[in-house]
């Protein structure tokens, strides 16, 4: 992985795959690369690099001509970071190239094979065996009696693994050969040509009119048409789609970092995750969705949620919110344990896979397996035409625009406050009150403003991060709602900052943690005033008695904390399941503010990629 894009038309495509590498730094990379078949059809480059892609620019003369070309950003799995591990990658003859998201399960066995006939391999990667092997296919026919399309299709049934796939042959320098099983490729039609991409934010700029590929699927890109079949040769006739958001929104409009530009924009967020979901006076959000599986909502016996990450940890505040409030038992499962499970999974149960890019691949094939066994599927995606989207029964659009910090913050805010109005439809038929749902769809409308309140004095925030730059461990602490919101918390500062931050929930703490405390441990302590205001006091006391420096994030009526912490962020208060919403953003900026204090790029944290779409 990480971020595939290629470009067949009338344009010179070396521009236009830098610019389409430029958008999709945000998704995490290593190194980067391109090949192009130059305008005289006879020759080809390819030209890698390690580092950013203005290491790869660089290597460009600036008079490239092409009307063909393929480019790759890698995040690395199979290999170290070296020039000679970036794709994309191609095969002894230099005729084929191509780039691959995923992984290739057997490619030990196919590299031993390909050696064995006399093929030389350049990289460590699993990647390169996909290059040998469409040439040693080509090699088993008669000189030209199979398309390129039929090399691909007759090579790849050897192969085990996920991926998606764009190839070029100098020698057929009129077409791109795109395959996609299990890992995210969308082409983009223009009317000069055509784009192939793994994520929409690299052809935006050209074009929003795409069509997704689905798994098994095979696409014969040309200038000016493009065909789609499946693996088994069957033609498919797939529906034009339209990307619902600009160029515009992916980029900084002016803030220093995206991080920082999308956690301003959180109010928006949460106004647009619930624009015509909300009416006041109304005991139930409209989520048009859902519909399609409202009666089997309304006889669930059981909710399993499923994610990885910040997603994880936004189900994990899901289940308070949804046995509270719905009455139904609710359990939140990492995907990455999940799917090498043997859960126990019944038909009567709803799986509810939560993925900001909806390609995320372990919460992907946890959702598979449940849908395999007669569960119904409900997804929380942000991206449309994503493959969770598509391969769930019902689904909710977060309807946020594009998210480019690895880091989520709005995102996550997003899926919770989707999370608080599907309780709503979860207790209709059960344990909730209209008149308590009317002051939940009430009191979310309100939010907005109140985030806006907070964000105008974001500046706060900073000066603690500042007082605090030269500590490198943390403990975060909350109770009830608010534990799960410590757990992301201490994430955040760990993914932007590089600092050791450890979650609890606060009465944890005396179970072992409390050995810990020190002068040397600063602990983040969430303490509003709420309905366990005063055992949250209690917890504080313990890490006062033990000299740890404090950290409160309270409301305006949490005199006793203040008095108590060393440092204390007051946020605007709210009704007790909504107030997380509010209380994760001085978290969001502490862990924003901390890295930007250490020097830090807090947009592309080391190793970390935006959407994992391998194991």
């Amino acid at each position: 992985m990480c971020g595939i894009i290629g470009y067949i038309g009338q344009k010179n495509a070396v521009p236009l795959i830098i610019d389409g590498l430029n958008k999709m730094e945000y998704r995490g990379y290593d190194s980067a690369g391109i090949a192009f078949i130059k305008k005289d059809k006879n020759k080809a480059q390819l030209i890698k690099s390690v580092g950013r892609i203005f290491n790869l620019q660089a290597l460009l003369k600036g008079t490239e001509n092409s009307n063909c070309a393929i480019g790759h950003t890698r995040w690395a799995t199979h290999g170290g970071v070296t020039t000679a591990n970036a794709h994309p990658h191609s095969d002894c003859s230099g005729n084929i190239f191509l780039a691959h998201n995923g992984i290739i399960e057997n490619f030990d066995l196919l590299k031993k094979e390909l050696e064995e006939v006399g093929h030389d391999f350049k990289s460590e990667t699993d990647t390169e065996v996909l290059a040998h092997l469409i040439e040693e296919t080509q090699k088993k026919y008669p000189k030209n009696s199979l398309s390129l399309e039929e090399t691909v299709r007759v090579a790849f049934q050897k192969i085990r693994g996920t991926y998606g796939v764009v190839v070029m042959d100098k020698n057929n320098p009129d077409e791109i050969v795109a395959v996609r099983n299990f890992s995210p490729l969308i082409l983009g039609i223009m009317k000069d040509g055509m784009m192939i991409a793994s994520d929409a934010s690299a052809i935006v700029r050209n074009t929003r009119d795409v069509v997704h590929l689905e798994d098994g699927e095979m696409a014969v890109i040309k200038s000016g048409s493009y065909e789609i079949s499946g693996f088994d040769r069957s033609s498919r006739h797939k529906k034009l789609e339209t990307i619902d958001w600009e160029d515009e929104d992916i980029s900084k409009g002016g803030f220093e970092h995206f991080m920082l530009k999308e956690i301003m924009e959180i109010p928006s967020a949460v106004e647009n995750t619930t624009r015509g979901r909300l009416h006041l006076g109304s005991d139930i959000a409209k989520l048009g969705g859902v519909d399609a599986i409202r009666h089997k909502i309304q006889k669930a016996h059981r909710v399993i949620m499923t994610a990885c990450g910040t997603s994880y940890y936004a189900g994990l505040l899901g289940k308070y919110i949804l046995e509270e409030y719905a009455g139904i038992p609710t359990t939140v499962e990492l995907a990455s344990e999940l799917r090498y499970r043997r859960p126990v999974l019944k038909a009567s149960d709803i799986m509810i896979a939560i993925s900001q890019s909806g390609e995320t691949a372990d919460t992907l094939a946890s959702l598979v397996e449940a849908k395999n066994k007669g569960v119904t599927t409900l997804g929380i995606v942000n991206v449309v035409g994503s493959s969770i989207a598509r391969k769930t029964h019902a689904g909710i659009y977060q309807h946020i625009g594009p998210e480019i910090a690895v880091a989520s913050t709005k995102a996550f805010i997003s899926q919770v406050t989707i999370l608080t109005m599907l309780a709503t439809i979860f207790g209709e038929t059960r344990s909730l009150s209209p008149l308590v749902s009317q002051n939940i769809i009430k009191s979310l409308m309100q939010l907005p403003e109140l985030m806006r309140q907070f964000l105008t004095e974001r500046e706060k925030v900073n000066t603690v991060a500042q007082a605090f730059k030269r500590y490198d461990n943390f403990f975060y602490l909350g109770r009830n709602y608010h534990a799960p919101v410590a757990l992301e918390g201490a994430l955040k500062l760990k993914e932007v900052s590089y600092v050791h931050a450890e979650g609890y929930p606060a009465g944890e703490m005396k179970h072992g943690p409390i050995a810990m405390l020190s002068p040397d441990l600063p602990c983040v302590v969430l303490a509003p005033r709420d309905a366990i205001y005063d055992k949250m006091l209690s917890n504080i006391q313990e890490l006062k008695a033990r000299g740890a420096p404090i950290i409160a994030i309270t409301t305006p009526d949490g005199d006793e904390v203040k008095r108590l912490a060393d440092y204390s962020i007051e946020v605007p208060k709210t009704i007790d399941v909504l107030q997380p919403l509010v209380s994760i953003l001085p978290l969001q900026l502490f862990a924003y503010y901390s890295g930007v204090a250490r020097g830090l790029d807090v947009d592309k944290p080391r190793n970390l990629a935006k959407s994992v779409t391998v194991e």
